[in-house]
């Protein structure tokens, strides 16, 4: 029996109901959608208590590990980070995780949660946390059915069955979401909206996904014991995690396992998944209006605006979302969610650049911006984090002019090397071995303008890299 939780977030998503924020590159549980937190980070702290919380695991993909390990250095805090080599939903990435905790800990009872989930009221949440560790510790799969707020279209719920033991009933029903009116008698009949957070002891949830699975939960075991290290991650064995359908954990255990079990809780919880789900948890003026970046209303109420710098400003109209970023605006009504995943569907195949690549693409040493770009040139906006130090690199088609406008960069081209200091410069010819770092103790940002006759990411040939990507 364990009296300490080991929390397991899944972090590994690429949603794109919150286009154009949210993308392939950089999607919205790394966003600052309410404040100086992301929902990835929020989420930490709330399991960060070490009475309740053992170390977290964190389960991510290759290309979102060093966000993961920026933001978690931005909060202080430690994970263990385990990477997917290939997406197979969150029932292999809940089976991974739960087979590594139990490396850890035999005995281990996990918490799985989504990275991308806001709860307003922690207090509740952790106290729904110690509840459910008393059923998870019985060889429960335990359930957090949120209490509804209102009637949703947007959630699937729970029909509570009989109790357990406390305050745990088992479950009687899944259902998938309804439409509205269907969604009132569920309210009415004392349905819970489901959360997708989970609590287990692991070797129960292995046991009933065998029950269903034998195979996946044989291929995920595998790749935990056969993982490696890499630059301190976890790295699954990507021939045995491949094996592994890809399913959610819902109809891969929940809906079929009779150890399924629910605690109760209103915590203030929203899976936020559309922009109308943002503008409801978000402070509003006097109107109804949501700001994030410049706006200007006159005559608007119950709007939604979000921007990255350009100002926005809306004149004579209701109940709509405006999204600007550097490189696509969105105009939506704030109630059809089903309408964007219907566009993004359509940009996918008519400009899918838009759908995969943020505006600003981070790195492991920090992040870089376009600016401009035309035939044969391309400006951009480059950050190195103190202490970063970009690969030794050249380019066959491309150069490159550097000017330093923070900090301090020491450069390396061919057989010099070189500090570059604030309003200086540095040029790169086309075909020359090159590498920047930042040896100072404030962020290094600089101003590169390239000229070429192709200015590709991919025409970057890695000699040596300190992030193992040569």
């Amino acid at each position: 029996m364990s009296d300490r939780i080991i929390p397991l977030i899944m972090c590994g998503g690429a949603g794109t109901r919150l286009w154009p924020a949210s993308r392939e590159g950089r999607p919205k549980q790394f966003l600052r959608l309410f404040g100086a937190l992301s929902t990835f980070q929020e989420t930490m702290k709330r399991v960060s208590d070490p009475s309740l919380f053992a170390r977290v695991i964190v389960i991510t993909n290759a290309a979102y590990r060093f966000m993961v390990l920026e933001q978690l250095a931005e909060i202080r805090l430690e994970a263990d980070v385990l990477l997917e080599p290939a997406r197979r939903d969150s029932g292999s990435a809940i089976a991974a995780g739960a087979a590594f905790a139990r490396t850890r800990d035999p005995e281990a009872v996990v918490l799985a949660l989504a990275a991308d989930h806001v709860v307003k009221d922690t207090p509740a949440f952790v106290d729904a946390c110690r509840r459910g560790l008393v059923g998870a510790n019985a060889g429960r799969i335990v359930t957090f059915g949120v209490e509804p707020e209102h009637p949703s279209t947007e959630y699937g719920y729970i029909r509570p069955g009989e109790t357990i033991s406390g305050d745990i009933r088992a479950v009687a029903k899944f259902v998938e979401k309804p439409d509205a009116a269907t969604a009132a008698g569920y309210v009415s009949d004392g349905y819970l909206w489901n959360s997708g957070n989970f609590m287990f002891r692991a070797e129960t949830l292995l046991d009933e996904y065998a029950k269903f699975d034998a195979d996946s939960v044989e291929a995920v075991t595998s790749a935990v014991s056969k993982a490696g290290r890499d630059l301190g991650f976890v790295t699954l064995d990507k021939e045995s995690f491949e094996k592994a359908r890809s399913i959610s954990i819902d109809y891969a255990v929940m809906e079929k396992t009779s150890r399924a079990a629910v605690v109760a809780v209103a915590c203030g919880w929203s899976d936020v998944g559309s922009w109308r789900a943002v503008w409801e948890l978000s402070p509003k003026d006097d109107d109804g209006n949501v700001t994030q970046g410049q706006a200007v209303f006159e005559g608007s109420r119950n709007c939604n605006v979000s921007t990255d710098k350009t100002l926005v400003a809306l004149e004579g109209v209701e109940d709509l979302v405006v999204v600007a970023t550097q490189d696509a605006v969105l105009v939506s009504r704030q109630k059809d969610a089903g309408g964007l995943k219907r566009l993004v569907g359509r940009l996918r195949t008519i400009a899918p650049q838009v759908t995969e690549d943020h505006p600003k693409v981070h790195r492991p040493w920090g992040s870089y911006q376009s600016l401009d770009i035309g035939e044969r040139h391309q400006v951009k906006r480059i950050i190195v984090k103190a202490g970063g130090r970009l690969s030794l690199q050249k380019h066959h088609h491309r150069s490159e002019h550097w000017i330093v406008v923070r900090g301090a960069a020491l450069v390396t081209v061919n057989e010099m090397q070189k500090v570059v200091h604030e309003n200086e410069s540095i040029y790169i010819p086309i075909g020359a071995t090159h590498r920047m770092e930042n040896p100072g103790k404030i962020p290094l940002e600089l101003i590169e303008v390239q000229t070429g006759s192709y200015l590709g990411e991919d025409d970057i040939v890695r000699i040596e890299d300190d992030y193992k990507r040569s």
